[in-house]
């Protein structure tokens, strides 16, 4: 076994063994699967520059995968908790108000763009557009049947 070749198969056992110590998130796996890859094609390129190339682009390659299909999407933690907040402005139809949300004023507007909302009155946080809440009032949920 060559020199290049036994030198990327260290660099990938370690960035693999690694991950196990001090978990990345699959970020150090998939360098030392990307580095052990690359010992693979040290039989066939001898030159070391475009190893060191290939490992970054395969690293860059496999770290995106790993992000896009085993790690889960996390849900917005806005709404992961009570999605309940009160009005302290009035939301007028189609208009922008505010609402009081765990301890803090956020911007509003009414999901249905057709429905006024009172100051005081309770409502649910139904999504997040930036810092723009989107509320629907819970008398309209309780009303409805569905």
């Amino acid at each position: 076994m060559s020199s290049p070749v036994f030198l990327w198969l260290i660099i990938g056992a370690i960035l693999c063994l690694m991950e196990l110590i001090f978990p990345t998130a699959f970020v150090e796996f998939a360098m030392g699967l990307s580095a052990i890859m690359v010992a693979g094609l040290a039989l066939l390129i001898p030159y070391d520059n475009v190893l060191i190339i290939l490992w970054m682009v395969i690293s860059v390659v496999l770290v995106m995968m790993t992000k896009k299909f085993i790690m889960p999407k996390k849900k917005d933690p806005i709404l992961e908790q009570a999605q309940e907040g009160i009005t302290i402005t009035a939301i007028e139809a189609g208009k922008i108000g505010q609402v009081m949300y765990e301890g803090n004023s956020w911007s509003a507007v009414c999901e249905d763009e057709n429905i006024k909302i009172f100051p005081d009155e309770k409502v649910y946080i139904v999504s997040r557009n930036g810092n723009t809440l989107s509320v629907l009032p819970t008398r309209f949920l309780k009303n409805s049947s569905f």
